[in-house]
């Protein structure tokens, strides 16, 4: 079957970003937020309130959503980037709207909260209305927090409108077969991960000059985001940078804690694996770009997989597990879900954004036949069957989960995908190539993860002083990837946090250990699976129905029987990928 590399965003808002559908539905949303924000408080009863809150939470989804895959495909559509701006104006009403909602439910007293809870038409709110409650306690109060959020869309967010619109205008030369190419930071991006590699080192030197001469800039981005967010905490009393992300995770200190000491604990069996796979390279001694790429093969034909192929591989490998979830790739597939074109003019790296209120996602990526894409995809895909599982949900904020299931959903529509190409080939190369590509982004998650963690945490706490110098941010990234990958490698990445973009979002502070929570669940999830055989499809999507309404420890506990603060279920997590340590040294 032929499947479109282009996504369908017509059918969500028609005309792209001259879209009148979309203006219409701005328009009307604008229109809504001031009617509810000229109403005077004592004329609103929070029920009523609280479903205002929720039907303008879906409608700022939809926008947003769409106009992050207007400028993903075409990051020179500055009609997309003027919608960005009044998406913004309309957070802040949105905001100032949260802020109404959150102040009535702290002034209630403990009891008069739980009789709240109690009415029919504030039940499938009762986890919103209380983890907003929580949050509201711990903020400032609203007025303050109202005005910082006014504040955050020219003196915050704006700081990653540059970094996108910068990222999004570099043209970087390339030369490849014979000729100079111009290449955007997607396309240059694939080429570090080739397997050849000479193709790599000119890659790497190609990157380096790029993000270098960009670097300036991106110290300005990355040190004034920071500091808004640090003044931020300090006017609400916070002396802990991971006192948002955790609440954003809905994750204990402790369970992240013990996560990376478990981790930590077990990097020195992987070092065998890497001094193995550097032969295999010929090269000695693995660098940063080393890490991630390729085995070498063959024949072209054995590592370009063309998009259709693709497809149908992760189709027929999802049905072994899930036959729903087959029929849901199938279809995200089959109607234009997927920008996946390797063109030049798209932002780099890829994503999946949900649209609540149609219900669908759309995907991004730029897929060029190699064994790393066809992983996206199916990572991409596990994201959108987790929105679609809960897209008959009756509340839009139970839709929203957070980021560190997300990743569950994802890597685990991954390992399906890996475990059902090792089970089918008997050739002993191949195995041996789908072993270590399953090893080398078990090592992003355990190595590469760690050391943006590692950066992050030492930057926030230097920032507290001052501006942190391009030089200073070099040596700061340098020295987490050597503690990371314990210091196992010839070279490392200096410029990994101007080219990296998940240090410059600004909704999602430290983007990055939900990564490895997330992987590390999602083993733990399939090893239930494995265990449960056909019945396990329905269990999956109870839990995932639970995401965006349930701690991750009571999500754990619950679904899985396990308690996240002890090191057993991370160790045991890391054991599933341990032995195939072992078993790619057999092969």
């Amino acid at each position: 079957m032929s499947y479109p590399m282009k996504w369908d965003l017509d059918s969500l808002f028609k005309g792209g970003s001259q879209s009148e559908e979309l203006a219409a539905f701005l328009q009307e949303t604008d229109t809504l937020f001031q009617t509810w924000l000229d109403r005077p408080e004592t004329d609103v009863i929070i029920s009523e309130l609280t479903h205002a809150v929720d039907m303008l939470f879906g409608r700022i989804n939809e926008m947003f959503s769409f106009v992050s895959c207007l400028i993903a495909q075409d990051v020179n559509d500055n009609q997309a980037l003027l919608l960005e701006e009044k998406l913004q104006v309309q957070r802040v009403k949105f905001e100032s709207l949260r802020l109404r909602l959150a102040a009535r439910l702290r002034e209630l007293e403990d009891d008069a909260f739980a009789t709240l809870l109690t009415e029919e038409a504030l039940k499938p709110f009762a986890f919103s209305l209380s983890e907003l409650r929580q949050h509201a306690k711990d903020e400032m109060d609203p007025a303050r927090e109202h005005l910082a959020a006014s504040l955050a869309k020219d003196g915050y967010h704006a700081w990653q409108s540059v970094y996108n619109e910068a990222v999004g205008r570099m043209e970087i030369p390339f030369e490849e077969d014979g000729e100079t190419k111009i290449l955007s930071a997607g396309q240059l991006s694939n080429r570090l991960d080739s397997p050849n590699t000479a193709v790599r080192e000119r890659a790497s030197l190609a990157y380096q000059k790029a993000w270098s001469k960009e670097a300036p800039l991106f110290a300005q981005t990355l040190n004034r985001l920071a500091g808004f967010r640090l003044s931020l905490y300090e006017a609400r009393g916070w002396d802990d940078v991971l006192k948002e992300p955790h609440a954003l995770n809905r994750m204990q200190e402790k369970t992240l804690q013990t996560m990376w000491e478990t981790i930590t604990k077990n990097k020195s069996r992987f070092y065998r694996y890497m001094d193995e796979k550097a032969k295999l390279l010929g090269v000695e001694k693995l660098s940063f770009r080393d890490v991630h790429a390729p085995l070498p093969v063959e024949n072209k034909e054995q590592s370009d997989i063309p998009y259709d192929d693709a497809c149908d591989l992760i189709i027929r490998h999802f049905r072994k597990f899930s036959p729903k979830m087959a029929d849901f790739a199938e279809m995200a597939l089959r109607d234009g879900w997927i920008e996946a074109e390797n063109r030049a003019g798209k932002r780099p790296g890829g994503f999946c954004t949900t649209f609540l209120l149609s219900g669908e996602s759309r995907i991004f990526m730029t897929y060029d036949g190699s064994m790393a894409n066809v992983a996206t995809l199916a990572h991409e895909l596990g994201h959108a069957y987790h929105s679609w599982c809960l897209k008959n949900k009756p509340v839009q904020l139970a839709k929203e989960y957070p980021m560190s299931i997300a990743e569950m959903a994802s890597t685990f529509a991954e390992i399906i995908v890996a475990d059902a190409l090792l089970a089918e080939t008997e050739d002993e190369a191949t195995k041996k190539m789908l072993v270590e590509n399953h090893l080398s982004r078990s090592l992003s998650f355990f190595m590469n993860i760690h050391a943006r963690f590692l950066f992050e945490m030492r930057f926030y706490e230097e920032r507290k002083n001052g501006m942190v110098s391009q030089e200073r941010l070099n040596e700061m990234m340098v020295a987490a990837q050597k503690e990371a990958y314990g210091d196992q490698l010839s070279e490392y990445d200096p410029y990994f946090w101007a080219s990296k973009l998940h240090f410059h979002i600004t909704m999602r502070p430290f983007y990055n250990f939900p990564y490895t929570f997330g992987y590390l669940f999602s083993l733990g999830v399939y090893a239930q699976a494995l265990k449960s055989g056909a019945s396990f499809e329905d269990q999956y999507i109870a839990l995932l129905e639970d995401s965006g309404s349930m701690t991750m420890e009571d999500l754990a506990m619950k679904h899985l029987g396990v308690d996240l603060t002890t090191p057993q279920f991370w160790q045991e997590a890391l054991d599933v990928v341990l032995a195939d340590v072992d078993k790619f040294l057999a092969l």
